[in-house]
Parts: structure tokens; sequence; C-alpha cells
């Protein structure tokens, strides 16, 4: 007996469409493996009882130091500054993925979080078979929103029944005796056809079609997924977007990624994009002149590098109302555990040698009750630890030459960026039910 190649189509036509397996999950673990988009050569380990392991270690040891191996790939990263964004686009499509993959750095400019555009394109037009991150997500938020909807609605329709048995009180015992004598009266009827709906779904077909078997659902899933798709190619249009912090961190402290001005097509040195990025996180811009120590970009990156060189993932926060967000891993791993909000700390004496300086600091760290209740409560509702980083914000160095030199321009970055100390101060919001202990 044949196979039934029809019996797909006609599956496909009756309504019974059979699920085809889920793709298999990234090995996330495999994927993010390194923390950093460097490569590290750690020693072998050391094994007590194998006294081999010592002459391992030993020959790992003399061969790094005399043919020391690269952790930094032959040709930076090259990255784009662009004004109009006030962040840095990464347009290689390789390097974007190397940056994602080794320590969640940018976003997709198409996508919410990973790059992903391609990926969606390709699945939206049938080219290839699967799903995509944002688009399961999608799909739980749709279903739990449906879940809640129908809920409230039974709910609504069991206090309506509640409220109607209330009302009738006493009329039960003889409303039932009408209710049974009703139905009795309906199954006497003689049959009418205007009592059929004609909307019903079709029937289900029976096992055998025209003398032969129809095919089971697993062996239609199988036929479908052998279908050849069609092949087509698709231009990616999406690239990373870096923040300042995320493009300055990999300049500086990693060393994989130089940034290109647009217009010269030149590389821009370090000092000189670290003015760039304190001019831009103003608006408008401000000339390098006018910048002071407690620019908003020179807060948030002290209070980036802190937590960065602590091992955690430090991604925006702006969506729950914060500065950044750190994870332990990476946001395929786990949801974030911390929420931080930079706050500018002035405890040096120079900012109250005058009485002008007093009062512009005291009004910069003054916040309201309110809006330490409000931001504190938003994190309380999406199980979030708040962390308050207090930057302690030292005195203006433009008399000293050996950091900034007559452009305005920052020399010695190191020294520059060590005036600076950050302070941790972790919030929890009281409820009585959750900390009766």
């Amino acid at each position: 007996m044949g196979v039934d190649f029809e019996a797909p189509n006609r599956a496909i036509q009756n309504g019974n469409i059979p699920k085809l397996p889920r793709p298999p999950r990234p090995n996330y673990n495999k994927i993010h493996t390194q923390p950093l988009p460097v490569k590290t050569y750690p020693l072998p380990p050391l094994i007590p009882h194998n006294p081999l392991s010592l002459l391992h270690i030993a020959f790992t040891y003399l061969f790094h130091l005399i043919f020391p191996p690269s952790s930094h790939p032959l040709a930076p990263r090259r990255g784009y500054f662009s004004a109009e964004t006030r962040s840095i686009h990464v347009i290689d499509e390789k390097t974007a993925r190397v940056l994602w993959e080794h320590g969640f750095f940018g976003k997709g400019s198409l996508s919410r979080s990973e790059p992903a555009w391609l990926e969606r394109e390709k699945i939206r037009q049938g080219l290839v078979l699967g799903n995509t991150s944002e688009e399961a997500t999608r799909k739980r938020r749709e279903e739990r929103k449906q879940f809640k909807t129908e809920r409230a609605r039974k709910e609504r329709e069991a206090i309506e029944e509640k409220l109607v048995e209330e009302a009738t009180g006493t009329n039960n015992v003889n409303r039932n005796g009408d209710i049974e004598q009703s139905v009795a009266t309906q199954f006497e009827r003689p049959f009418d056809p205007a009592d059929v709906d004609h909307h019903d779904p079709p029937s289900v077909p029976s096992p055998e079609v025209e003398g032969q078997l129809a095919v089971p659902p697993s062996d239609v899933a199988s036929e479908i997924s052998h279908l050849q798709l069609p092949t087509k190619t698709i231009i990616n249009q999406e690239h990373l977007q870096l923040t300042f912090e995320e493009a300055f961190f990999l300049i500086y402290a990693v060393g994989v990624l130089e940034i290109q001005d647009p217009l010269t097509s030149q590389v821009i040195a370090t000092s000189r994009l670290l003015s760039i990025c304190r001019s831009y996180s103003y608006f408008p811009p401000k000339s390098p002149s006018s910048l002071a120590p407690d620019d908003p970009f020179l807060l948030s990156y002290v209070v980036y590098h802190h937590f960065r060189s602590l091992g955690w993932v430090v991604r925006p926060g702006i969506k729950f109302g914060v500065d950044h967000l750190l994870y332990n891993r990476g946001p395929v791993f786990t949801h974030a555990e911390f929420a931080v909000i930079v706050l500018p700390s002035y405890n040096n004496a120079y900012w109250s040698s005058t009485a002008e300086l007093f009062e512009l600091v005291t009004k910069k760290q003054t916040k309201t009750w309110w809006w330490l209740h409000c931001v504190n409560r938003v994190q309380a509702q999406v199980k979030k630890t708040l962390v308050m980083a207090y930057v302690e914000v030292p005195p203006p160095a433009s008399d000293d030459e050996s950091i900034i030199n007559e452009d305005g321009d920052v020399v010695d970055i190191g020294g520059f960026l060590k005036r600076y100390r950050v302070r941790e101060l972790i919030l929890k919001r009281w409820t009585l039910n959750r900390n009766k202990d």
C-alpha cells in the first residue's frame, strides 16, 4: 500500500494542522561563554594526587611566557559615532554578534534587545522555520492577557449568579420546578430542521479516504517539515546600537573597539571621545570648556565601570525608571537582580566653599520623598532590589595640566577617573505580609 501524499494537503484544508516539533533551544551556556569580547588563557587545573599536573602547569606557563598569545583581535572592532541618536553604531554583522554574545553589549536598532531582525524577517517571509525570542515573548504576553480577561469574565459571571440567587431567595423551589417542566417540554417537541446550526465546524474525516489510509498527524508533520522552502536573499537593515558608556568601556577598559567619525572617516582618539561623550550628555551639547566634573556621562560611566569591574552584566534600565540593571550572567539566563540609580554626592570641601556652590549642589542632590517612594514601589513590583549608587564628585581639575590640556581634553584618563568614588546603598520596600520576621 502506497503513501498518501495528498494527506497533508487534506489535513490543512480540514483545519487539522498538526503542530510542528519545537526547534531546540540554543545552548546559551556555550554561546555566551566569554564574559568579555577578549580571549583568556588560564593555566590548567592542579590535581593533588597527579604529579604530572605540575609539569603540565609549568609547561603551559613557560610556553605562554616565551610565546605570549594574543587576547585581542588583530584588527580592532569598528563603530561609528552618531550625533543624531547620541550613540555608537556598529554596522558589521560579525562585530555586532561578537559584542552581543560576549558581554551583552548594545541592542539591535530594530529589536528589543538582541539584534534578531534578520531572523524575524526570514521567518515572516517563510524562508526558514522557527521562532525568535521576541515572538515567543509577544505570544506569551498575549496568552497571559487572554487568561486574565477570561478569569475576570468568569469572576464577574459568578458574582452575577450569586446576586441572582440571593435576589430570588425563597422562590428557588418553584423556579426549579418550572425549569424542570420547561426542559421536559423541550425534549418532547418534534424535530425541527430550523434548530440545526448550519455554521457548525465540519466533521472529522474518516480514517480511510478513497480506499487509502490517511497519514497520521506525526507523518503529516514530517511531510510538512521536509517541504523545500523558497530561497531569497534579504539584506540586513539592522545595526548594533551602543550607548556612550558601553562604547567607552570597550575602548578604554577592554581595548577592542575604535570609533570613527562618519564625516572624516578618521579614528577618534580616546581623550577626544571622552570630551564628545561628556558634551553630548547635555541637551543641547555643551562646549568642552564649559564641562563640569558632575557631567551626566561621567557619573553614569563611573557607576557602569564600577559594576562591570565587579563582574556584573550592566544593561540600560530606562524600562523600569532607573539608570542601570545588573544581571548575574546576562538577560538570556535570568532576570535582572538589581536596579541602580546614579546620584551625585558633594562631600568635598570645595562644594561648600562659597554660598553659590553650596546652593547649587544642594539643589542638585535634593530629592523628594514621593520620588523615592515611586521608584522603590516600581522595583518592588518587578521583584528587583533598588541600589542607590552615590558618586563622590571631586572638585574641577581644570588647573591640573597633567590631567586636562588647554583644549579641555583629558590627557590622563586613569588619573582623572581615580578621583571619583562610588558608594552603594541597598533600599528595600518593607511590607507587612512579606517581612513578618
